[in-house]
């Protein structure tokens, strides 16, 4: 009960925010859910076992299909963010066969090197991308509205966390978590290992997919050095580490514990603010390898526990 009324509370703070946040903390908090929701994605794949390396290239891929789609055919910008998602969802389809053959270190280095080939062909592809130099648009989404734009994204981050429930809570999570403890048991037990792998890698792409096209529409603009940046994969990562993995609350945790500090050392530390944040990662995953959030929970039931041993000996 305790738990839902919370969840209520944060949901009114989220969906109140602009009406007594200015444009500045608004933005702040569109990148913090952004790096939320891409941590998100991440996680639900390493939840299978297979560590992925490839959201940045699904990342970048979303953001060009979405602005290209824009800019060459004149198509709704809001209906540009579903054409992100749906070609980088099929881009991973495709992939996968392949792919997904592929595990533990041979999978992450992969999905790594596919971020730099998908780089190297918007590059090459110049008549259509624009090149090295990008492509831009005559305008943002919601002609650069604030408000219409922290709500794009905090709806996207919402999806995401809605899709990561669902993984944590239905036959995929009993599949996936049988995957990940042994592969060979799951194949006799009548799973379909690389039907569920395929299918969170569709899945969890798309996600990302969507984000890029949130964000390049946000900006108006894609280059390759910038969409395809490994920012896109290093930080949500961190933050799916430092809050704790294989679970909901961690990345969300994560997403905000690092973003806002992340925040707070360029305003003091415009140029050493990198150094104090990398600093604090290794020490959170030095110290806590299992994340912030696991203690916390198990703090809580411990409470729980305790309180209701008292309740029954009164």
């Amino acid at each position: 009960m305790k738990k839902n009324l919370f969840i209520v509370l944060l949901l009114i703070i989220a969906f109140t925010l602009p009406l007594y946040a200015g444009a500045y903390v608004m933005s702040v908090f569109n990148t913090i859910l952004v790096f939320m929701a891409l941590g998100l994605s991440w996680d639900m794949m390493l939840r299978t076992g297979q560590l992925s390396f490839g959201t940045a290239g699904f990342f970048g891929l979303g953001a060009y299909a979405s602005v290209l789609i824009v800019a060459n055919m004149g198509f709704n910008p809001v209906l540009s963010l579903f054409i992100g998602a749906a070609f980088s969802g099929l881009i991973a389809f495709a992939l996968g066969f392949i792919v997904l053959r592929l595990r533990q270190i041979y999978f992450a280095i992969t999905t790594l090197a596919l971020t730099h080939v998908f780089s190297v062909i918007i590059r090459n592809l110049s008549g259509l991308t624009g090149g090295a130099s990008g492509t831009q648009l005559s305008n943002a989404i919601f002609n650069g509205n604030p408000t219409k734009l922290y709500y794009m994204i905090l709806i996207i981050a919402l999806l995401t966390i809605l899709m990561s429930e669902i993984f944590s809570r239905s036959r995929i999570h009993y599949a996936i978590n049988a995957i990940r403890n042994d592969e060979t048991t799951a194949k006799s037990s009548g799973i379909d290992v690389f039907k569920y792998l395929l299918f969170v890698f569709v899945v969890t792409s798309a996600i990302q997919g969507l984000v890029g096209a949130a964000y390049a529409q946000q900006y108006a603009f894609v280059n390759p050095e910038s969409t395809f940046s490994l920012n896109f994969l290093l930080l949500p990562l961190a933050m799916a580490l430092v809050g704790g993995i294989y679970s909901t609350n961690g990345p969300i945790i994560g997403a905000l514990i690092l973003g806002l500090i992340s925040e707070y050392l360029k305003l003091i530390m415009p140029y050493g603010h990198l150094v104090v944040y990398g600093f604090i990662i290794v020490i959170v995953v030095l110290f806590l390898p299992q994340g912030v959030y696991t203690p916390i929970k198990n703090k809580l039931l411990k409470s729980n526990i305790v309180g209701g041993d008292n309740n029954a000996h009164t």
